[in-house]
């Protein structure tokens, strides 16, 4: 599989056309959250378009560690809050589910704010590896394997709260890219399981789009 800039902007631009058409779909206040991730996953392909640039084109090289920290704030900082907040406010939730969804709600915001204290305060260096961009994050070291464990719960979890069967759908696509991501790209994590989550959130329309109908 080759990533490239122009792989970047091309999902940034269906990704953004598709959040867009979710946002128009939604028939609720509380369903706008949901229906926006598409265009926040277009957003971060945008940047990392731009990543691919800074590394390959003089002309963006000063701006590369911006761009960097644009990407992994999306990535490390936005999802873990946004997704299990979201999924949260998109359908109403009572008794254990209601206690889960809060509780992954509060997971997200401490990793979230962990995250952020490391990525405000490191460098991050991004380079190109074959195909893929690789982010040095040493300080990742610090967060531990229980940090790791907490970030894949804040994010892929909060689907299989819902009770709606589209939901768990996306959830179990989601948890299947990261463990072939995993397998396949071990060094390139944060951005291959990004770029596969992206293409994923396609299908957040196709579930407002039902829910309307129901």
């Amino acid at each position: 599989m080759c990533f490239s800039a122009s792989a970047s902007f091309a999902a940034g631009a269906v990704l953004s056309a598709v959040g867009v058409a979710s946002l128009n779909k939604a028939t609720k206040t509380s369903e706008l959250p949901f229906a926006s991730i598409p265009l926040f996953f277009g957003l971060q392909q945008f940047a990392e378009g731009f990543v691919w640039l800074s590394l390959t084109n003089p002309d963006y090289a000063g701006i590369k560690g911006i761009l960097a920290h644009a990407f992994i704030f999306f990535a490390q900082v936005l999802w873990p809050v946004w997704v299990p907040f979201s999924i949260y406010k998109f359908e109403k939730q009572e008794g254990i589910r209601n206690i889960l969804g809060k509780s992954l709600i509060g997971v997200g915001v401490v990793v979230a704010s962990i995250m952020a204290y490391y990525l405000f305060t490191n460098q991050i260096e991004a380079e190109i590896l074959g195909h893929h961009i690789s982010y040095n994050q040493e300080y990742l070291t610090q967060f531990s394997l229980i940090g790791g464990i907490l970030y894949l719960a804040a994010t892929a979890l909060p689907p299989f709260i819902s009770r709606n069967r589209k939901m768990w759908i996306l959830g179990g696509a989601i948890l299947l890219a990261y463990v072939l991501t995993e397998i396949f790209y071990s060094q390139f994590v944060v951005s291959v399981w990004c770029f596969f989550a992206a293409i994923l959130s396609i299908m957040v329309l196709w579930i407002v789009i039902n829910k309307r109908k129901e």
